[in-house]
């Protein structure tokens, strides 16, 4: 046999290793085992759950920040309305008695204070709920006329601390103006708050202070104003009383205020008409000073008469 045809006897050989043969083990169908299954199967648990752990905490502060966005533009909202308010006080000029008009007026009307323990810290919140009475004089329809506006926080077992408003006005002219917005109009508000416009629920904490010409706390009598100390552990507890010409120079207003979520929960707590220290709604909110949000703000009384600090 010739070389030429051992060559070509060799190229007739079928040979498994050309590209265009296929070999019999790729002919087989090819499929995955029970333990990669297992493998992908686990990994795609994992891979779900850390989704839902993103996502989880995505819609919690999506949520909280919806919460606060209220609470923020509800607490400006009352601000807002109370400092223009404040910015009206007028004296009336009358008598300086205990009977006399009363310009300005602040108390707690009994109310305890709910002591909240701050977060990682072994310091203490006092809220304190005031009421609070203001005069003011302006022309209604072209005819002088006396205002008296008041603030209350009701506390009750089907109403957790709601703010209301209370308004009335007389003309100058009328008898007993001044004192019927003070002894009738408010007493009658400061008993029975929400038959009054209501503003806004979880105010915690209420507090009034008055200050001077001179920046300083008013925490002593002047005349034509009388300062008590409501309860003496209690300093933040502050009760004013101003006749005749008496006004404060400013006023500082301190509102606490729930997020509603809190809020929600100490509405579905049983509950006495005031915080009391075993009260199942009063031990709940002693626990929620994270959740509490904080408005202060201090107004300057353009109709203040110096002659009173001399």
């Amino acid at each position: 046999m010739t070389k030429l045809q051992a060559v070509s006897c060799k190229l007739q050989v079928p040979d498994r290793n050309l590209p265009g043969r296929m070999s019999p083990t790729f002919n087989r169908s090819r499929a995955f085992t029970l333990v990669e299954v297992l493998v992908v199967m686990t990994l795609l648990v994992f891979i779900v759950v850390a989704l839902m752990g993103v996502f989880s905490s995505t819609q919690a502060a999506f949520r909280a920040s919806l919460t606060q966005t209220d609470v923020l533009e509800s607490g400006r909202a009352a601000m807002n309305l109370i400092t223009a308010d404040l910015r009206t006080l007028t004296p009336s000029y009358g008598r300086s008695t205990s009977n006399g008009p009363v310009n300005f007026y602040v108390n707690t009307y009994g109310n305890l204070p709910l002591v909240q323990p701050l977060v990682a810290s072994a310091g203490t919140r006092t809220n304190v709920l005031q009421n609070f009475f203001i005069l003011s004089r302006d022309h209604l329809n072209g005819v002088p006329t006396w205002y008296g506006t008041g603030y209350a926080v009701i506390l009750t077992s089907s109403n957790t601390y709601s703010l209301y408003r209370f308004s009335s006005h007389y003309p100058v002219a009328q008898s007993l103006a001044t004192s019927n917005l003070f002894y009738r109009d408010f007493t009658a508000f400061a008993n029975a708050p929400d038959r009054y416009s209501h503003l806004l629920d979880g105010v915690i904490g209420f507090r009034v202070q008055a200050y001077d010409i001179y920046g300083g706390v008013i925490n002593y009598d002047r005349v034509n104003a009388i300062y008590t100390n409501s309860m003496l552990n209690q300093p933040q507890e502050i009760s004013y009383v101003f006749y005749s010409n008496a006004v404060p120079a400013a006023v500082e207003i301190e509102m606490s205020t729930l997020e509603d979520r809190a809020l929600q929960r100490a509405a579905s707590r049983p509950s006495d008409n005031a915080p009391f220290p075993n009260d199942s709604r009063t031990k709940y909110l002693q626990q929620q000073s994270g959740k509490v949000h904080v408005f202060r703000q201090r107004v300057a009384v353009p109709n203040v008469d110096p002659a009173v600090y001399q």
